[in-house]
Order: structure tokens, then sequence, then C-alpha cells
């Protein structure tokens, strides 16, 4: 069993204690690679293990005299450490201590993004192969189209999740790199080698080439791919939306005892999970805009990036945390309803073989655009007075003369559609080749 990351797991990551305790993590571990170069004393840097910590209300009340954050930490844990604080922050800038430490801190909350990635395809290929065959009608333009699976739609949404976390897995490499080059990326006052045993010790690389800061785009990256994983989930929760519509039906969110849709009227069952996963995406989508706006920095760094970091990191990782545990526990829960899908299917009175019976006169040696006129003559006459397509095209003369009853009996049989789902299960799930592999559809369903 899995373990479920929450999202007070996720919201851990960017409080203020755990912000400043990363920042302390790395001037200790660059206090530890200068002592390694014999730049501080041995008993200076056991003193500086030992004693170095912070207080959140000193800082801040620090900060509000300094108006710099970091000058703020520096001071309270110096007040901590005493005289042997002089070698704390050596030879490094602000953007040292901020930027490697936000690399960690967003590759911590990229592991659980991850785990959480990794729970949610679990449960939509355990739904897929659960509704494998649950025969629907497949839709387009929100048109009656031709039939598919409900597992089908499963598998297709897994394909996609699947490519948002090896998008996402590259998106948290990228932006796992450190940089403790100084105030303009040329390690004037401190050596390359320092930087490498910081970001070794944090699981981060060092940035080849910096100025002031790690580039941006490495961030860009990683709040992207955020949003495109969201825009993914949001895809499918629109779905949901509209498949649980009181027109279709076809599936809904659990309605819990207890659950109430709405203040005025007690028969509502309203898809607020959806609804609420599609207002959020929004905000990730727009964290992104914002992530790319803070690529063009002036020359060796400005501070314009920062207050945006400040508020995307957070909200966009919780956020995407959140929205996936949310929409796990909606397909896991997902009530779905074969009979109104079968019903559904039939509403057209069997005007979804239509291109069967035109891929059938072509055959038998009609033109194209004739077979399309006879058969698209017949379906207006379907729309129009409800009739039953096949029957009238049984009393066609002319496409009953073209291809015989029997042909005609054949073309209106469901499991031609459904022929190659195995097939595609396989490329999905267990990574085969297509084969003429034939799905469980072994009897006729004809319609």
């Amino acid at each position: 069993m899995i373990k479920r990351y929450t999202r007070k797991v996720m919201g851990d990551i960017w409080t203020d204690e755990n912000r400043y305790q990363a920042w302390l993590k790395v001037e200790i571990l660059a206090c530890e690679a200068l002592a390694k170069k014999g730049k501080i004393p041995k008993k200076a840097i056991d003193n500086i293990r030992k004693k170095a910590d912070f207080s959140i209300k000193r800082i801040e009340k620090i900060e509000a005299e300094t108006r710099h954050d970091v000058i703020a930490f520096l001071t309270d844990v110096a007040e901590h450490v005493g005289p042997d604080s002089r070698y704390i922050h050596m030879g490094l800038t602000s953007s040292d201590v901020l930027d490697t430490s936000m690399a960690y801190l967003l590759r911590q909350a990229g592991k659980i993004i991850l785990k959480d990635c990794k729970i949610f395809l679990q449960t939509i290929k355990k739904k897929a192969f659960k509704h494998k065959n649950t025969v629907m009608i497949g839709r387009s333009h929100g048109i009656h189209a031709e039939p598919i699976t409900f597992g089908l739609k499963l598998a297709v949404w897994y394909d996609e999740m699947r490519r948002n976390q090896e998008r996402f897995e590259h998106a948290v490499e990228t932006i796992s790199f450190g940089k403790l080059s100084g105030a303009v990326g040329t390690f004037a006052n401190i050596s390359p080698d320092v930087e490498a045993y910081v970001c070794k010790k944090l699981g981060l690389k060092p940035a080849p080439a910096s100025t002031q800061i790690v580039q941006r785009d490495r961030h860009a990256e990683y709040f992207t791919s955020l949003a495109i994983m969201a825009s993914s989930i949001e895809k499918m929760a629109v779905e949901i939306r509209h498949l649980q519509r009181t027109e279709v039906l076809e599936a809904e969110e659990f309605f819990s005892k207890g659950q109430k849709g709405s203040s005025a009227m007690p028969h509502k069952r309203n898809p607020i999970g959806s609804e609420n996963i599609c207002g959020l995406a929004r905000i990730i989508r727009s964290n992104a805009m914002a992530s790319l706006e803070n690529i063009p920095l002036w020359h060796e760094r400005d501070i314009s990036h920062s207050s945006v970091e400040r508020v995307i990191a957070p909200d966009s990782t919780i956020l995407i945390d959140y929205i996936l545990n949310r929409i796990t526990k909606i397909i896991d829960n997902l009530i779905v309803y074969p009979e109104r899908m079968k019903q559904n299917l039939n509403m057209l009175k069997g005007l979804v073989f239509s291109q069967q019976i035109l891929l059938a006169l072509a055959e038998s040696g009609a033109t194209r655009e004739d077979a399309y006129k006879m058969v698209q003559a017949v379906a207006r006459r379907v729309w129009k007075d409800k009739n039953d397509f096949k029957t009238l095209i049984l009393r066609n003369k002319k496409i009953c003369g073209l291809l015989g009853s029997e042909k005609i009996e054949e073309i209106f049989d469901v499991s031609y559609h459904l022929k190659y789902i195995s097939a595609i299960f396989n490329r999905v799930f267990v990574d085969g080749s297509v084969k003429s592999q034939k799905t469980d559809f072994t009897k006729r369903v004809k319609y």
C-alpha cells in the first residue's frame, strides 16, 4: 500500500520554520566545506554546528529595521553562535542561500507531487480495466459520434497523465541546481568546490554557470509543467462534469450521506469536486505565466522575481498536491452508470453506424460522394422523424441493392468499433505493439 501524502505535508515545506531551516542548512554546509579547506578552524565549525539556530520572532523584529530578510536571519543566527559567526556567510551573497535553498525546497515538493502522480495513475488504471468493456457513445463537438468504452476514455487519461509525470520528473531534475558563486557568479570570494560540496549534500547539482542567481528558465519549466498537469486534470474534471449533467448522467461524483448540494433545492447533487479543480487549475496556469515573466531580469540580477516566487512556489505546489489528491478520490469513488450509457448510445436510433454504411457503399463500387449523399439523406429522416436508421437503410432500395440485407445486418454491430480496445490497452498499459488483438466482445451486439 503506497502512503497517501496529504496537503499538510506539502504545506509544511513552505512554513517559515522550514524555509529558515533550509537557509541554515546551506550556511552550515558552506562552513563545513570551508573548514575542510582550512578556511575555518575546527573548533569554530564545531561550535557553529552546535549553536547555530534561529528565532522567527527575532528575525521578524530585526527585518522590520533592516528591511532585508537574509541580513535579519544572519543577525539572529549570529546572536546564537557568538564570535564564530564571523565565518558564517563568508564569501557568499544572499542569492547563494536563497536560490540553493529554493531548489532544495522545490525538489522536496516535487517528490511529494510525483508520489501523488503515482497514486493517481494507479487509480485511473484500476478504473480503466474495470470499465474496459463498458460501452458508451463517443462524442465530438458535444454530439454523438461513434461507440467507445468508458475504459478507453480512462486509458487516454492515463496515457496523458503519464506524460505529465515524465515531464515533471524532468522539471524536478532541471530545478535541482544550486549556486554559491557570489555576487555576479564569478566565485570571486569563494571557490567552486564549496558550491559542489553544498549542492551534493543537499541532493542538488551546481549550476554550470550562474549570475547572482540561478537562471529562471529552470523555475519556469517547473511551474509550466505543473500548469500543464493541472490543465490535464481539469480536462478530466470537465468531462466528469459533462457526464454528470442530468441529460447525460453516465457517471457522477460520489455523494455521501448527509451531503447537501444546494441551500435552496434539496434534490441537487452537484459535481463540486470537479468544479473546484477547474477553478484551482486556473490559478496554477496563471502562476506559470508569472514564472515565465521572471526569466528576463536585468543584467546579472534584479529583485523583481523574488516577490513573485514567494507566492507561486507555495501556491502552485500546494494546489497541485490538493487537486491530485482530490481527483484521485473522485475517480476512485466515481459512480458509473453502464445502462444509462447504453440508453444514450441508442438515442440516435443507430445513426452512430453511418460511417460503416458509407464505407461499405464505397467498397461496393459507389463513389464516396454518392455514398455520402445516400447515407446523409437517410440520416436526415432519422433526425427529423426519429425513425430507426437500420430500418430505413433496409427499406432504401438503392442502398440495400448495393449492400444486401445480410451485409447491412452485420454493419449494425457495436463490436466492430471496439475490436482494437485490447490492442490500445496493451499499448497504454503494457507498452506493446498494435496487433489484431480481439477485445472481450465475443458476442455480436446489434443495435
